[in-house]
């Protein structure tokens, strides 16, 4: 692991990056844990805190431009902020049903899928792992 791609990256990145990082472990314990008791709630405000945080920092980030300034990914991050608020509003109405798809739907989109993306060639994450 070479870590100097990030660390000389722009602030935004690495906040971007360490939030997301963070969300990876803290996504597996919560779907580990009993439903609806209060480590859950606390959790998960903890989770939508920081994908709040990955999802705005990504609309600062510009390194990728497919449509002026921005790329798909920027979309990804608008879902992810639209996601947030049906998921949160979903568990203070007791949909359980909803919350959950919203919440595994965001872990499958905003996490892996997005996150793979950072893998590709020529990304920061992608030089850190393997020095290139």
């Amino acid at each position: 692991m070479h870590l100097t791609p990030l660390l000389s990256a722009s602030s935004v990145i690495q906040i971007h990056t360490l939030a997301a990082l963070t969300l990876l472990p803290l996504t597996v314990t919560i779907f580990s844990l009993p439903r609806g008791d209060r480590r859950h709630r606390w959790l998960g405000w903890c989770w939508v805190v920081l994908m709040t945080t990955v999802a705005v920092s990504s609309l600062a980030i510009h390194q990728v431009q497919l449509i002026g300034r921005f790329s798909p990914i920027h979309i990804l991050s608008a879902l992810a902020l639209v996601g947030l608020a049906q998921a949160v509003t979903a568990a203070r109405r007791k949909d359980v049903l909803r919350h959950r798809r919203t919440m595994v739907s965001m872990t499958w989109g905003a996490l892996v899928v997005a996150g793979l993306f950072t893998l590709l060639p020529g990304r920061i994450l992608f030089q850190v792992l393997t020095g290139g």
